[in-house]
């Protein structure tokens, strides 16, 4: 469930960000944390997004009818395109996305906004999941949860990975990189209001982009768990999966009273959504790594201008000198380089400013991410990196299934029940007996608010998943 590319193998055109009298990482916000006392700024947001959609183009059939035969046909493109991505790989071509590692997880925090709400246009369903209309799509929900195992829920998944590579941090990123996050937010909660842009917008994300193959295969090549990504491959697929029941979904509610035509307009629309903001291949044709350097050189600067000793000196200034002011920080690495203490081109370890860096007895120990690290590594390793074996598969395919051996998944207990009576589970205690006093309409409606998009991840909203899954199955 990536952003942008359809189930063709070339990508829509993609309209360009702009600001907006209201920012997208505002409403992101606002509705992450309150989505019920925004409803309104989440509507006048979406009216403007809509209207931004309304010129784009859209590859969607005229007849709703042909719209499974529309997502096989575009699922055989994007597999017969991977495959000849792959053919092309055995044949010795680079890798087609992340030049280097830095790259890849420059990727993986970039597109975090989105995937951190992963699945949240269809919370506004929920309510809804009695009626046949909905079963698919309230289905398709419960399976970004991972039906409240944490080893198979999506955001749970999404924030591990993010927290292993020391990504978490989102305040730099632009406001464009939260325009999707949003739009997934804002359209689950006023689902009510715009049921068909809900369900086109649905439509759109869950077929199979070819940027998704690609980006697991490159992810587990440069040693990158890709388990998230490779669950969207099978989870979306054509025949039975997301894209299969986005698409009945279309033709389950196309009305019979009524102006079916106006509905399947509007679905269009909703379709069309996922074309704004930064999509996937946008944001790895933005990676620039001396600039992500620097960058993080200058967010570090701000924190540690006063802290060095100034017994070392560098081209006649200290460490403190150098990091007192903003702009310097290309000056100081070329003239740590003039001195010797980074070997450009060569292997990172024989670098005397990597060494403070880099290892359990590094003087430096810990000042630096995992990626911060790996933006430091790869820009001192430069031509000696890319000179390097690229590391294969078997046959040049790449096996999935090694990220799933046994401390990397997250585990299949369900949490806050191994212990009764533990501070470590008072939450779900609390949340057990409040549930027992409730009546049943009661019970499912505090069950659905646990399952929104900000709580679903935690222990209660966990344990609120598997309780609604086995009260509606």
């Amino acid at each position: 469930m990536t952003t942008l590319t359809p189930i063709s193998t070339q990508p829509r055109a993609m309209s360009l960000p702009h600001p907006s009298p209201v920012q997208d990482r505002d409403v992101y916000q606002a509705l992450l944390e309150q989505p019920l006392a925004n409803r309104e700024l989440g509507r006048d947001y979406l009216e403007r997004q809509l209207a931004r959609a309304q010129d784009l183009p859209c590859d969607l059939p005229k007849d709703a009818r042909e719209l499974s035969a529309w997502v096989i046909a575009g699922a055989k493109r994007t597999t017969a395109a991977y495959n000849q991505y792959l053919t092309r790989r055995k044949q010795g071509q680079p890798r087609r996305y992340f030049a280097n590692r830095s790259h890849a997880l420059y990727f993986i925090h970039a597109v975090a906004p989105t995937k951190l709400v992963d699945g949240a246009w269809l919370h506004g369903v929920l309510p809804r999941w009695y009626d046949a209309r909905f079963q698919g799509l309230a289905r398709t929900y419960l399976e970004e949860l991972g039906d409240g195992n944490p080893a198979q829920n999506h955001v749970v998944l999404y924030k591990k990975l993010l927290a292993s590579h020391g990504c978490e941090d989102t305040s730099m990123l632009s406001d464009a990189h939260f325009t999707q996050g949003a739009l997934q937010l804002v359209l689950g909660t006023l689902a009510e209001d715009y049921l068909p842009e809900v369900i086109g917008y649905n439509l759109g994300y869950e077929q199979l982009p070819l940027h998704l193959l690609i980006t697991a295969f490159e992810l587990s090549e440069l040693d990158i768990d890709p388990y998230y990504f490779q669950l969207h491959v099978t989870i979306d697929n054509a025949s039975t999966g997301h894209a299969h029941k986005a698409a009945q979904a279309v033709l389950d509610n196309l009305p019979v009273i009524g102006d079916a035509e106006a509905f399947y307009r509007r679905v269009a629309l909703g379709y069309r959504l996922n074309d704004l903001g930064l999509g996937t291949t946008a944001v790895i044709e933005a990676f620039d790594l001396e600039r992500e350097l620097l960058a993080m050189f200058e967010r570090k600067r701000e924190t540690a201008g006063m802290v060095h000793s100034d017994f070392c000196r560098i081209e006649g200034r200290t460490v403190n000198e150098w990091l007192s002011r903003p702009g310097q920080i290309g000056e100081f690495l070329g003239a740590l380089e003039t001195r010797g203490w980074i070997r450009r081109h060569q292997d990172p370890a024989e670098s005397r400013f990597w060494q403070l860096v880099q290892g359990d007895r590094a003087v430096m120990f810990g000042v630096f991410s995992p990626y911060e690290q790996q933006l430091l590594h790869d820009w001192i390793a430069g031509d000696w990196l890319a000179a390097q074996v690229r590391p294969k598969g078997p046959q040049g395919r790449t096996n999935f299934r090694q990220w799933r051996r046994p401390g990397l998944a997250l585990g299949n207990a369900a949490p806050g029940e191994a212990v009764a009576g533990s501070e470590f589970d008072r939450e779900l205690t609390a949340l057990k007996a409040e549930l027992q006093g409730c009546s049943d309409p009661e019970r499912l409606a505090r069950l659905i608010e646990l399952m929104a998009p900000a709580l679903h991840s935690t222990p209660p909203g966990l344990l609120a998943t598997r309780l609604f899954r086995e009260l509606t199955q």
